[in-house]
């Protein structure tokens, strides 16, 4: 009698723990940009549906989405995680580079490849080797699930561009970083960002913009600012895909692995997605009368 006890006692504990382990855990993910860009549509069409596979039978998850800055604002998305009013979401370090300082690295070093996997791996490299670059994240309560870069800058603008001499006294968007990019050419750096640019471009607030040209389309930009100048400025690590570490760390480690498996793919997939919307984009905004030229090499340089 005592041992079937016993057997029962254990049945029954393990009855509870698995209709606890089947409790919803419910995530509010966010992004300060819409879903039309690829970081942010990802989590809907990867990130997500990756996650409730790997961790079927493990754990259940009810996703609540808020894109668009609607919960967290641009520059202020890492806050939003940090105070847990967020759980989940994209962190556009471009736009927080006083938080994250390392993180403007590949901003710091332009003209370099346009090769948006190669950049990948390499910012998710220096992430894995310096403790340094893991430490802001840790400062912040969020925990790094994986990088994301955007493909090659250009100058997006209202006049053609043949020549560095044709953009002095211009007022050109840019997020904060880059503006050091325009430091002797003559060109005023607005802040701005992909929210604002289209609106800026067309009430006369600036005559262009530098912006990653798969993203024209995204926000119409060819429509007030039809001259597209490529100068070969490179593909650059400008954000990621973070959670609160103290939900993370609430999780059973074998989903927190999962977690950590699908944000390094999230990287690889944006890529690969960015890279075929740069050749779209070229297509279909040339199609609407958007002019690609290159800037010459003598003039890169």
């Amino acid at each position: 009698m005592r041992l079937l006890r016993l057997v029962a006692a254990s049945v029954a504990a393990l009855v509870c723990f698995s209709a606890a382990a089947q409790q919803p855990v419910r995530l509010n993910v966010t992004a300060g940009h819409p879903p039309v860009f690829n970081w942010v549509s990802l989590i809907d069409s990867f990130v997500i549906p990756e996650v409730e596979k790997r961790t079927a039978g493990k754990a259940k998850f009810e996703w609540n989405k808020a894109y668009g800055g609607t919960v967290a604002k641009l520059g202020a998305e890492s806050d939003a995680l940090r105070t847990g009013i967020s759980d989940i979401g994209v962190v556009a370090t471009i736009f927080e580079a006083g938080k994250f300082p390392l993180q403007q690295v590949t901003l710091q070093a332009p003209f370099a490849t346009p090769d948006m996997k190669i950049v990948t791996r390499i910012a998710q490299d220096l992430h894995d080797r310096m403790p340094e670059l893991q430490e802001t994240w840790t400062k912040q309560n969020l925990v790094l699930l994986g990088v994301f870069c955007v493909d090659d800058y250009a100058l997006v603008t209202k006049f053609p561009v043949q020549s560095v001499a044709d953009l002095n006294g211009r007022k050109l968007f840019v997020p904060g970083p880059v503006a050091s990019w325009l430091q002797g050419t003559g060109a005023v750096a607005v802040s701005g960002n992909l929210n604002t640019y289209y609106n800026g471009i067309q009430t006369g607030v600036a005559d262009g913009s530098v912006v990653s040209t798969a993203n024209i389309w995204g926000i119409k930009l060819h429509e007030v600012a039809p001259h597209v100048t490529r100068a070969g400025l490179g593909a650059q690590f400008v954000g990621a895909l973070a959670m609160n570490k103290g939900v993370f760390d609430r999780l059973p480690k074998d989903v927190q692995e999962v977690f950590r498996q699908v944000g390094r793919e999230y990287g690889q997939q944006m890529a690969i997605r960015q890279q075929q919307l740069v050749d779209q984009v070229q297509k279909d905004a040339t199609a609407q009368g958007a002019k690609y030229t290159d800037l010459s090499e003598a003039e890169r340089v």
